[in-house]
């Protein structure tokens, strides 16, 4: 039995059990130390033109969508519903992956404020066997307190499998390879009048079910708790991520579905004690990178560490194991990004290899300007490789051919417990639970850490400055110059869109239009270890011609057109061979990409955050078949 559930725990004919894992329950907190997030009204489906996601003026209380798990072979196999939501750590979190990433919007508000009752929104979201009584513990928000209680069944984490019993290999047609690209796109108008005024959002599976996740909230902050800007009663905290994952997809989903949250409650605590403080009125910088990594390591402690111990102390059933550890042995990469529109500060905390680059208008030549606000953190990084030789003194292999111990790609990442996990604690998971034999190069773990590097950037709105945040899959096939570029490229096109109000906005940055990509070339060209930046390795592997000529725009979406541009552009033949491969044999030519481009600007102050149909799937939001 224990051999069959292994075999049934790696196999990659089917949608397999990557990485489970069950919420955990965490000690009441004090209730002086918390705020509440408020759920705001969320799209679900978008046939009409615009749909509006009702600002913080406009509560409404969710139900949850149930979740479906299947039992095989001692082993769970997954599939994600896009409408699933979950309650994690006090805060409403509505999952968003492939289908799905509409954000929460929630508000901050005081202890002594009125809260919503939560719990009829979670109490009947679980699906469980005839006649099986399960429960579980998970954080509840009522009376304005947090708490933690007991909950009927089990709520695993999910996700949709692509196209599932539909895995042939069959060459598509342009149109086809069109309606991939634009199967999980999404885009957003966000009238908040605060500095943010659209972002777009696309995926591209290369496994199956895809490994990367992502996930986005905004969040309004009472003055209570920062300073608002002039004329204004409050301010936004607004967060978006994207997490690869890798050896599985659970580790990505966990953070999808808890990152923010975990450190939107470092912050909160940071911000209140500094707004108690009569010398200061906000924190320090310091302090407010501290409550990030806080809220990273925290987490990594509760996949990592905190579900040992709930094995070895409450289950010695490998079924209910292979749920819990599924994060552990796995991992993923994250970034995440936090602007607060009281300051205009944009940070961005990278943990692992996905990448951030601004793109800013040098006014002087009306191109735009690629400045990374990340850094590659793998074994091949300079800043990496000194780091783990300076942490691990005398192991020669602690880095070996540009891997951990030669084995795993980004120093830094969440789970990966392989590299975290005394031998002792291995032994014991290969012998009881799940878990393989530890390397024979580990001496001194753990070799990996989740905690993130931080930068901060100031935003100006009003100069029309953007963000993209990306997988490493889009950086394997594209430069930052051209990632720049494109969007640049992609803005010319929409400037003559004046009649449409999803691209009008736009037009105030171009005027004309050139074949050329709009950016300011780089002095030097990327190198694998000149500055943390690795070169876009596909480009060789595919003998592709690095010339402007390759680039098409035909998408409203523009993550989505970048998407296009990365995998051939104009070259239909490239795009469609490249979107012809399925899994496994896809990862061997392409990684799965997300890619997330946010806009900033001065935009209108309705408060409403609008679904922009024409760049967004028209299946967005549909209930996904299991």
């Amino acid at each position: 039995m224990r051999r069959a559930a292994v075999q049934a725990f790696r196999t990659a004919r089917r949608s397999p059990l990557r990485k489970v894992v069950t919420a955990r329950a965490f000690p009441r907190p004090p209730v002086n130390h918390i705020v509440a997030l408020r759920p705001i009204y969320t799209v679900t489906r978008r046939d009409a033109p615009t749909q509006i996601i009702r600002s913080a003026m406009y509560f409404r209380t969710f139900s949850v969508a149930a979740l479906v798990s299947v039992l095989a072979s001692g082993v769970y196999y997954y599939q994600r519903d896009p409408e699933t939501r979950a309650l994690v750590n006090g805060t409403s979190v509505i999952t968003s992956g492939p289908g799905l990433s509409q954000p929460q919007y929630s508000t901050l508000t005081s202890a002594s404020a009125s809260l919503p009752t939560h719990t009829q929104s979670i109490s009947s979201s679980p699906v469980a066997e005839p006649g099986a009584e399960s429960k579980r513990r998970a954080p509840l928000v009522q009376d304005n307190e947090f708490y933690v209680d007991e909950l009927s069944h089990d709520a695993p984490l999910t996700k949709q499998a692509e196209d599932e019993g539909q895995n042939r290999m069959e060459k598509i047609t342009p149109e086809q390879a069109t309606q991939k690209l634009r199967k999980n796109e999404e885009s957003y108008l966000v009238g908040r009048g605060r500095g943010v005024i659209r972002y777009d959002v696309v995926q591209i599976p290369s496994n199956n079910p895809i490994e990367d996740d992502h996930a986005e909230r905004i969040v309004e902050v009472p003055q209570s708790v920062t300073p608002p800007p002039a004329g204004s009663a409050s301010s936004d905290w607004m967060f978006w991520g994207v997490f690869d994952g890798h050896a599985g997809w659970t580790t990505s989903a966990k953070l999808r579905q808890v990152l923010i949250s975990y450190v939107a409650r470092e912050l909160n605590n940071t911000y209140k004690s500094a707004s108690m403080d009569p010398s200061s009125t906000v924190p320090t910088p310091q302090s407010i990178d501290t409550a990030i990594k806080r809220g990273f390591l925290a987490l990594d402690d509760e996949i990592v560490h905190a579900s040992v111990n709930k094995i070895t102390t409450n289950t010695k059933q490998k079924a209910a194991a292979a749920e819990i550890l599924a994060p552990a042995l796995s991992g993923a990469c994250a970034l995440l990004s936090f602007y607060d529109s009281s300051s205009k500060l944009f940070r961005v905390a990278c943990t692992g290899d996905s990448r951030a680059v601004l793109g800013r208008k040098n006014p002087t030549t009306g191109k735009w300007t690629a400045t990374p606000l990340s850094e590659d953190q793998t074994g091949g990084t300079p800043s990496e490789m000194t780091r783990l030789r300076a942490e691990h003194p005398g192991e020669d292999h602690v880095v070996h051919r540009g891997r951990i111990l030669g084995g795993l790609e980004p120093s830094r990442a969440f789970g990966d417990a392989g590299y975290k996990w005394s031998r002792e604690v291995q032994m014991r998971m290969k012998k009881f639970f799940f878990g393989k034999t530890p390397s024979p190069l580990l001496k001194t773990p753990p070799y990996v850490t989740a905690e993130p590097i931080i930068t901060t950037t100031k935003v100006d709105p009003g100069q029309g400055d953007f963000v993209v945040l990306a997988t490493d899959g889009l950086w394997e096939m594209l430069t930052n110059e051209e990632v720049v570029g494109l969007v640049g490229q992609w803005l010319e096109n929409q400037s003559s869109n004046s009649g449409n109000s999803a691209t009008s906005w736009a037009k105030s940055f171009f005027g004309s239009q050139s074949k050329k990509l709009p950016v300011e070339k780089p002095v030097l060209a990327p190198t694998e270890n000149g500055e943390g930046q690795r070169a876009p390795l596909r480009q060789t592997q595919w003998d592709v011609k690095t010339t402007d000529e390759r680039f098409v725009v035909e998408d409203k979406n523009v993550a989505t057109h970048l998407v296009r541009n990365a995998l051939g552009g104009r070259d239909r033949d490239m795009v469609c061979g490249l979107l012809t491969l399925v899994s496994p044999y896809a990862r061997r030519y392409r990684d799965d990409l997300t890619v997330e481009v946010i806009f900033f600007g001065e935009g209108d102050k309705s408060g409403d955050v609008v679904l922009n149909a024409e760049a967004s799937a028209p299946s967005l939001g549909a209930k996904a078949k299991l």
